[in-house]
């Protein structure tokens, strides 16, 4: 036996996320600047999506992570029985604004996407547009998602691909500040083995569709412009960012658009793909 040998050590398991902690920063993050900037731009998706879920007048269907409305409303244009739910209060006042605006009946609930303050098979279809992939905890968020479908009901969602380019522009903005300790990237929302994994057993099918929304801004110097001053997570990064630091990023992320940008002009029109999916509740 070798003298001074030390005994073999199990190596140290990594500290499980504090979701209740990072819920509060992302929470915090969505509520900075004004989402409802961008998002009355994504309406077409959220037509799109009702579309694909194939909704029927009267159905009972709540919008998960609804943000200023945009599926709620897209439904309750469908004559359906609609609940929008977002952990924002700014942003569900936007969404009532709208809805008063379109002379629509709906029902706006302050609420948590990873603990749905509904009871069980309580709806015919869940929806949610770019809103649930942000949820820190994607297996519970997922769940709940499920259970409150009832059986043969559809759960439509709408995220963002890693390779389109907002998933790039979510990389870039990891690179350059670093997100909490296990969390798992929203952008992998948008890939269908990973949502396969989330509603197995949950689901009787899963379809899905590759799609694209198309930004289209007066420049690249605009679009830049909107999403620093009112979307959340690159308005808080640029808060956060020295003034250097914040001159580098703007420069990657003009170099980004350039790569993406097929307009041939001075202004931008960007594809970025989104996956469309569909899951029938077993």
């Amino acid at each position: 036996m070798t003298t001074g040998s030390l005994p073999k050590t199990s190596p140290s398991l990594a500290p499980a996320p504090d979701f209740a902690a990072i819920k509060t920063r992302q929470q915090a993050t969505w509520a900075s600047g004004d989402y409802a900037v961008v998002g009355t731009t994504l309406t077409i998706v959220a037509e799109s999506l009702c579309e694909a879920v194939d909704l029927r007048a009267g159905e009972n269907v709540l919008d998960v992570a609804c943000g200023n409305g945009a599926a709620t409303l897209a439904a309750a244009r469908r004559f359906c029985k609609v609940t929008g739910l977002d952990y924002v209060p700014a942003l569900l006042a936007r969404a009532e604004e709208r809805a008063r605006a379109e002379r629509l009946d709906v029902a706006l609930v302050e609420g948590d996407a990873e603990a749905l303050p509904f009871i069980d098979r309580q709806f015919d279809a869940v929806l949610s547009t770019f809103g649930v992939m942000f949820t820190p905890d994607h297996a519970r968020a997922a769940r709940e998602l499920a259970r409150v479908v009832r059986p043969g009901g559809k759960i439509g969602l709408a995220n963002w691909t890693p390779d389109g380019f907002v998933g790039q522009m979510f990389a870039l903005v990891g690179r350059t500040m670093a997100p909490p300790a296990g969390v798992k990237s929203p952008s992998l929302w948008g890939t269908v083995p990973h949502c396969e994994q989330l509603f197995d057993g949950a689901a009787a099918s899963i379809r899905s569709a590759h799609k694209e929304f198309t930004f289209r801004y007066r420049s690249p110097a605009h679009f830049i412009d909107v999403f620093r001053s009112f979307y959340g997570p690159t308005h808080k990064l640029y808060g956060a960012l020295s003034e250097e630091k914040a001159a580098a990023f703007t420069a990657e992320l003009t170099d980004l658009i350039g790569r993406f940008n097929r307009s041939g002009d001075e202004t931008v029109v960007i594809p970025s793909k989104y996956l469309e999916l569909v899951v029938t509740r077993r």
